[in-house]
């Protein structure tokens, strides 16, 4: 929901290609270690009918600018997808995987996994990355985390570097994601 007085809306009306940045809240205190996604494509306003509900229902104080003749709702017709998931971890997401993709389960309990490992298990994040590059790292914080595994930005001496580890198996919800952290600490201690 944008006014056509903004200057991006202007700048939509003249060339209707367009990118969308969504990233993760920084937790790890550097923003250029934490999840990020650009959509990249074509957006065009979209009748409000379609989904002023939606939009009202996560931005309840939109509600006041919607009778405004100058706001019009957009859409954004995904043609791809960038993501950053920390240091050295990078690629593109075809717009049909995109599409088609649901939320990873533990998409609104990352940033509290995150803030929670960093804070008060900063030495099993250690071990752990530790088991995966072959030695002790200095300093270890997590920045990003799936079903699949998690990302971690790593500081041994001077070098900074970025890796993800996989889980030893896909977790389904937090509870699972605590279990097999203990299994990993375990496995490598």
């Amino acid at each position: 929901m944008i006014s056509s007085m903004a200057m991006h809306t202007q700048n939509l009306q003249a060339d209707q290609r367009a990118s969308l940045l969504i990233n993760q809240p920084d937790v790890s205190g550097d923003p250029l270690g934490a999840a990020r996604l650009t959509l990249v494509g074509v957006a065009s306003t979209t009748p409000a009918a379609e989904v002023s509900e939606l939009y009202l229902s996560r931005f309840e104080t939109a509600r006041h600018w919607q009778d405004f003749s100058d706001f019009a709702y957009y859409r954004l017709e995904v043609a791809g997808a960038y993501f950053i998931g920390g240091f050295g971890v990078m690629g593109w997401i075809p717009a049909e995987e995109y599409a088609t993709a649901a939320p990873d389960p533990l998409a609104a309990a990352a940033p509290g996994i995150i803030q929670h490992m960093n804070t008060d298990h900063s030495d099993a994040l250690r071990r752990i990355a530790g088991h995966h590059v072959g030695e002790a790292p200095n300093e270890v914080a997590m920045t990003a985390i799936d079903r699949l595994g998690f990302h971690v930005r790593l500081r041994t001496g001077d070098r900074i570097q970025g890796l993800r580890i996989a889980f030893p198996r896909e977790v389904k919800d937090v509870t699972e994601v605590r279990s097999v952290f203990i299994e990993m600490i375990k496995a490598w201690s």
